[in-house]
C-alpha cells in the first residue's frame, strides 16, 4: 500500500523537543522532495519544510528558521523533523507529504501527528 505515515508528535512543554519521523511505505521516498505542513486549529495549512530529492537542499519557514531541522534517511525510506525550542504557537497537526520539487505542488499527503506545546 503506498502510504506515508508520519509519528512523533506528543505533548511538550515550551522549550522542549521533539522529532517527527515520516515514513513511506510502497514506494521508494528518496525519488521525492518531500514537505513538512503543519495546521493549527482555525488556520490554514502552513508550510513549514522541505528537503529536495536532487540535492538534499532545505528550506525553512521564517516562523522556525534556527529551530527546526529536516533530514532523510534513505536507508529507512523515512524524512525526519527535528524541533527544537518548542513554542506554544507550534501547537498543530504536522503533515508531510511528497513532491517532485519543493517550489512544486504536493502528491501524497500523511494523514498527521499532533503536536502540543504548552505548560
Amino acid at each position: 500500500q503506498v502510504q506515508l505515515v508520519e509519528s512523533g508528535g506528543d505533548l511538550v512543554q515550551p522549550g522542549g523537543s521533539l522529532r517527527l519521523s515520516c515514513v513511506a511505505s510502497g514506494f521508494t521516498l528518496e525519488y521525492y522532495s518531500v514537505h513538512w505542513f503543519r495546521q493549527a486549529p482555525g488556520k490554514e495549512h502552513e508550510g513549514v519544510s522541505c528537503i529536495e530529492r536532487s540535492d538534499g537542499s532545505t528550506y525553512y519557514a521564517d516562523s522556525v528558521k534556527g529551530r527546526f531541522a529536516i533530514s532523510r534517511d534513505n536507508a529507512k525510506n523515512t524524512v525526519y523533523l527535528q524541533m527544537n525550542s518548542l513554542k506554544p504557537e507550534d501547537t498543530a497537526v504536522y503533515y508531510c507529504a511528497t513532491g517532485q520539487a519543493c517550489g512544486d505542488s504536493t502528491g501524497l499527503w500523511g494523514r498527521g501527528t499532533q503536536v502540543t506545546v504548552s505548560s
